[in-house]
């Protein structure tokens, strides 16, 4: 369980690197479209772990690799951003996050399993309701 403190910085380095990934360093990513998707922060908020959702992209690994070479860069952009309210800057290592790809795949597999038919003799609308004593 997170401590209040970890969960607002990690807040905060959510908002400040999903700024970077859309506006500063887009062109590094060859147009693939990079979300933040969650940030947890260790105790003594010296490391994050950064969960990114990446879309457009042909080769997420490929690309996730290309995130991290560029590390450095995205680091030193996010202590441009937070200097003034962080006194750390965490050391950044990133993962994909791919809870909406799972999901996906999952409403798939609902949707192949057959649907039960409704009774046929009485439906939904027009059930008999209870009769009330006067």
């Amino acid at each position: 369980m997170d401590s209040t403190r970890q969960q607002k910085f990690a807040r905060l380095i959510q908002k400040e690197l999903a700024e970077i990934f859309q506006r500063d360093i887009k062109s590094y990513f060859a147009g693939a479209f990079i979300t933040v998707t969650t940030v947890r922060v260790s105790p003594d908020l010296g490391v994050a772990k950064v969960y990114l959702s990446l879309m457009l992209a042909k080769d997420k690994n490929a690309l996730l690799e290309t995130v991290n070479e560029n590390r450095k860069a995205i680091r030193k952009s996010l202590g441009e951003k937070i200097r003034n309210q962080a006194r750390i800057i965490p050391e950044l290592i990133f993962y994909i996050d791919d809870n909406v790809e799972y999901a996906a795949h999952m409403e798939e597999i609902f949707n192949k399993i057959p649907k039960q038919e409704e009774k046929e003799d009485e439906p939904e609308t027009e059930k008999k309701a209870p009769k009330k004593k006067k």
